[in-house]
């Protein structure tokens, strides 16, 4: 049986040998085979986080408007004309039709049960229209819960605060973040007697953006004058990075 002259080479990725198969003489019927160890890169993985500030420039506001009657049709008229004096009140802060809508709508029975069992019975309907108002000057938001409630709704859902962008920002707080998990990286070299090398890989998560508290407010203040404009100050933000990364190390000799 003829042997053909042949060359193996194997590397093992991510051990610590690569094995080599060098050819023998022409006509040989077996071949050495001989082992060369290549010692792995030891490496340390470090996380880190940054934080950088930003402030608002927009403001959402989700009032509701709801309403009660003896049938489903008389409940949802009242709603519908209650509604539309929140939104001409609204209107008249200046902001535009499209920074206005409707995030929901229901309607609900209202069911009363007997103490004695049986079916429950209907004592009439709630309707429930739930509007959007969105500004671009965080200012107005105060002033955007007055009118509302002025205008017959009577109940705040939540205001909320965000930043259109948050590009520069997040990239500060990447920057923070690459330089607290270098700075480990750095401490745990010298703790193990070595020294960092160059960095070998780097992911990042986020950014993340807290919710800001619900603004929450009892039903039926919009019956009642208020006397002092509702106070609002969104504050500022923070913008949270995180970074996983691989970095050579180089033991001390």
């Amino acid at each position: 049986m003829r042997t053909h002259n042949r060359r193996l080479l194997a590397l093992l990725v991510g051990s610590t040998a690569c094995v080599v198969a060098a050819p023998g003489a022409a006509g040989a019927q077996a071949q050495s085979t001989q082992a060369v160890v290549v010692p792995a890169v030891p490496a340390l993985v470090t996380s880190g986080q940054g934080e950088a500030k930003v402030a608002p420039d927009r403001a959402s506001l989700l009032v509701n408007v709801q309403t009660r009657g003896a049938t489903a049709a008389a409940g949802a008229a009242e709603n519908a004309q209650k509604t539309r004096a929140v939104l001409d009140a609204l209107g008249k802060l200046g902001l535009p039709r499209e920074q206005l809508g409707t995030e929901g709508y229901s309607v609900t029975p209202e069911l009363r049960y007997d103490k004695d069992g049986g079916s429950p019975r209907v004592t009439g309907y709630v309707v429930t229209n739930t509007v959007r108002a969105e500004t671009h000057r965080v200012e107005q938001a105060g002033a955007m819960i007055d009118a509302a409630l002025g205008a017959g709704a009577n109940m705040i859902n939540s205001l909320s605060f965000y930043a259109a962008s948050i590009d520069a920002p997040r990239r500060e707080a990447i920057g923070a973040a690459v330089a607290s998990a270098r700075a480990d990286a750095e401490a745990m070299a010298r703790a193990a007697g070595g020294t960092l090398g160059s960095l070998l890989e780097m992911s990042t998560q986020g950014p993340t953006i807290p919710p800001r508290p619900m603004y929450g407010m009892a039903m039926g203040r919009g019956q009642i004058a208020q006397a002092e404009p509702t106070p609002v100050n969104p504050g500022l933000q923070t913008v949270t990075v995180f970074v996983t990364a691989r970095w050579q190390f180089v033991p001390g000799r």
